[in-house]
């Protein structure tokens, strides 16, 4: 971990320090002008979360400096404040944008495209990423937020996989989504959207037998998750008919396509010694990539500080640590120069396989056959 000094509570608790991880809002005037004026503004949403932040990394470059960890959350009040806005920023974006979109007669039918293309990068790139941090969180509202989020993409069950099963067996062959070594996004993808809904039901239920109750009994997250998906349905149809629906469920699927391209970049080829008997070595800074990129760090509140979040998963991310190469593997970029590599299977081996080799022989010398593990062929974790 980086020796620098902590950043004191005093310093950390000022919206001076707060506001560049309030980046995310300029999405907002953004989503506007696509709508109002339609033509070149609809492509302007994408290319400033994935052009704009990449230069911004590389004129910026990286921050290692870290907060005390155990700054409380009375010193956190502006960082927690922008996780706890976004669900009505989020809602109006989506159902105001679908409105406009069928009830106005300026926007062709391509523009409609790109436009719920844009808002599913803003539901996936930001709000995803928001219900993560929420989720992780004891208080109730933040995890109803939490719930809420994820339900206007479809994708609820993500915080049951994610909690149960992802942060459990990281690295192993147990978690569907650790990209496995050679394994392309492209078969990743429909593998992960196969194994995780049934991942996440199976954890749920494991969960009802342990209190000798019913898969199906009223407590099992799974019908609240459905609940609230379906009212997102039924209110996309409402406000613009099938065509409402239809543009509803297309940003549903970009902003999940953007939250399996980062779980891909996160893990990928990273694993977990096996022990013998499906006993696997505990979880370490080293089992995620790092990456200490600025800009896209603010716009994604620290996200990529992967490998603290997983050595300590309910710190909050104003307090996530920094590493060095000397104990987690990192990134040569942020994510969204990352995740668009991830998108061209033969340029991303070219410049992360290297990385993932010499990742095995600084932490694992000692392992010569590697070949179970990049199959995810070793005995599950018991």
């Amino acid at each position: 971990m980086t020796q620098s000094p902590y950043i004191p509570a005093a310093r950390l608790s000022t919206l001076q320090m707060a506001l560049p991880f309030w980046a995310s809002l300029i999405t907002v005037p953004l989503v506007a002008l696509g709508l109002a004026y339609g033509g070149v503004w609809v492509f302007v949403l994408p290319l400033c979360t994935w052009l704009l932040f990449s230069i911004l990394d590389g004129l910026l470059g990286l921050y290692e400096a870290n907060a005390d960890p155990d700054t409380p959350d009375t010193s956190l009040t502006w960082y927690r404040a922008i996780t706890l806005i976004w669900f009505p920023v989020q809602f109006v974006l989506i159902f105001g944008g679908i409105w406009v979109m069928t009830h106005t007669g300026h926007l062709n039918i391509w523009e409609k495209i790109g436009l719920a293309f844009g808002l599913g990068v803003v539901s996936g790139t930001i709000g995803i990423n928001y219900s993560h941090e929420l989720m992780h969180q004891k208080n109730k509202t933040e995890r109803w937020l939490a719930d809420l989020l994820l339900a206007t993409v479809l994708y609820s069950h993500f915080r049951s996989e994610h909690l149960l099963v992802h942060h459990t067996y990281v690295a192993t062959p147990k978690d569907p989504v650790t990209a496995r070594y050679n394994e392309g996004f492209h078969r990743f993808f429909p593998r992960v959207l196969r194994e995780c809904l049934a991942s996440a039901w199976n954890a749920e239920a494991k969960m009802q037998a342990r209190r000798n109750r019913s898969p199906f009994h009223p407590s099992n997250p799974f019908w609240r998750y459905g609940a609230l998906q379906l009212g997102f349905v039924l209110l996309a149809v409402l406000i613009g008919g099938w065509l409402g629906l239809l543009l509803f469920l297309y940003q549903a699927f970009i902003a999940v396509w953007q939250l399996e391209l980062v779980n891909y970049v996160e893990h990928y080829g990273l694993t977990r010694r096996h022990k013998g008997e499906g006993k696997y070595e505990p979880v370490l800074p080293r089992h995620s990539w790092n990456s200490n990129h600025k800009a896209s760090n603010w716009l994604l509140i620290n996200l990529q500080r992967h490998s603290d979040h997983h050595y300590k998963p309910n710190r909050r991310f104003p307090l996530l640590q920094s590493y060095d190469d000397t104990e987690a593997p990192q990134l040569p970029y942020g994510y969204p120069v990352m995740t668009f590599l991830a998108m061209i299977p033969p340029a991303w081996r070219r410049m992360m396989n290297p990385r993932v080799r010499a990742w095995r022989k600084q932490y694992y010398p000692d392992i010569t056959d590697w070949k179970p593990y990049a199959k995810a062929s070793n005995p599950a974790p018991r």
